[in-house]
C-alpha cells in the first residue's frame, strides 16, 4: 500500500480550489487525479482537518478472537502443522486460510518452524 500524500500539499490543494479554481484546475495544477482532489474536499467538509485516514485493517481479523485458543493448542502439541490448525479451526466455524494462520503466529511470537534435532 503506498504512503498517503502529505499534508502540505492536501492544504496547497484545498487553498486553491477555495480561490475558485475547479477541480480539474486544481488536478493538473498540482499533477495529482482529479478524484485526489475531490476526496480532500470531502474530507475536509465531513472531518474539518486533512489529516490522512489510517491504512490497512482496522482490528485483528477473523482470527483475532482465536489467538488465546490457537496458543493453548500449540502449547498443548507443538506439532500441529498449519493445516491441521485450520481443519480444526473449520470445527469451531472459523473458516481461514493457512496463511492466515501463519500470519496470526508470527504476529503473536509463536515460530512454526520445526527445530532440527541438534538444537
Amino acid at each position: 500500500m503506498g504512503k498517503p500524500h502529505p499534508v502540505e500539499l492536501r492544504e496547497r490543494v484545498i487553498a486553491f480550489v477555495e480561490e475558485g479554481h475547479t477541480h480539474r484546475a486544481a488536478a493538473s495544477h498540482f499533477r495529482v487525479s482529479p478524484r485526489f482532489v475531490n476526496n480532500m474536499v470531502i474530507l475536509k467538509r465531513e472531518t474539518g482537518s486533512l489529516a490522512p485516514k489510517r491504512q490497512g485493517r482496522h482490528g485483528g481479523g477473523k482470527l483475532q478472537a482465536q489467538s488465546d485458543w490457537i496458543c493453548q493448542r500449540i502449547k498443548e502439541n507443538g506439532d500441529l502443522t498449519l493445516d491441521e490448525l485450520c481443519v480444526e479451526l473449520a470445527q469451531r466455524n472459523v473458516h481461514v486460510h493457512r496463511s492466515s494462520v501463519c500470519r496470526l503466529l508470527h504476529r503473536i511470537g509463536l515460530s512454526h518452524k520445526k527445530k532440527s534435532s541438534g538444537q
